[in-house]
Parts: C-alpha cells; structure tokens; sequence
C-alpha cells in the first residue's frame, strides 16, 4: 500500500500557493465590497453634472462584473474547463475568480467554480 506524501506547506492537499493568492484576492474584494460600495465613497448619481468620471467609470465596470453573476458563472465556467481538461492555469483563473464572486454578490455559481477549482489545484502534478 502506496501513502501520499504532501509537500513542505501544504495544507490538507492544498498548495500552500493557492491559499496565500486566495487570501489576498479575498482581502482585496472585502475592501471594494466594504470599503468602497458599502461605505458610499463611489458616487451615487453619476449622471449628475460634476461627478468624477474615473470614480463613475470604476463603478460601472464593477456593477457590470457582478450583474447577473457573471463573476460566478465565468468561475464556473473555469473551473468545470479546469476540471475536465486539468489545466492548472484555467483552475488558477476559476479559484481568483470564485472568491470574487463569492465577495461580489455571486454566491452559488461561485462557490461551485472554486470548488472545482480547488479540487485541480489541490491534484498532485503529473
């Protein structure tokens, strides 16, 4: 009988890589979602006359990002390529992708995405 053996700094299967990079992702989408949205520093009407236009531009593409999920569904989407296929670099995408989601408003496809994710990146290589 065959024992696995895990690689200095894993955690439980998991490259310790991946939890660090999550972490940071995770860090980074409170701080829009907390700091930014819900603390009313984005400007709240930016058709108004005199709204700053990079602030008006950043929420836009935000509120793009997370209308109809689509942060969850492309992790996803990623995570079931990186799934299928084993490619590490879609799985990469699909793990950064689902924490965002996760942040941003897109709960059930992401949590999914990351999952699968997770589950190629926590493979061993071959």
């Amino acid at each position: 009988m065959e024992q696995k053996v895990l690689a200095q700094g894993d955690v439980l299967g998991v490259p310790m890589r991946a939890l660090m990079w999550g972490g940071i992702v995770l860090a980074a989408a409170m701080g829009v979602r907390y700091g930014l949205l819900e603390n009313g520093l984005l400007p709240r009407d930016c058709l108004a006359p005199g709204s700053p236009v990079a602030a008006c531009m950043f929420k836009t593409a935000l509120v793009q990002s997370f209308l109809h999920e689509r942060l969850g569904w492309a992790s996803l989407a990623l995570g079931a390529t990186a799934f299928v296929l084993g490619c590490r670099k879609a799985a990469w995408a699909g793990w950064l992708a689902g924490l965002l989601g996760l942040v941003l408003y897109s709960y059930e496809p992401a949590a999914v995405g990351a999952m699968l994710s997770l589950l190629v990146l926590a493979r061993p290589r071959q």
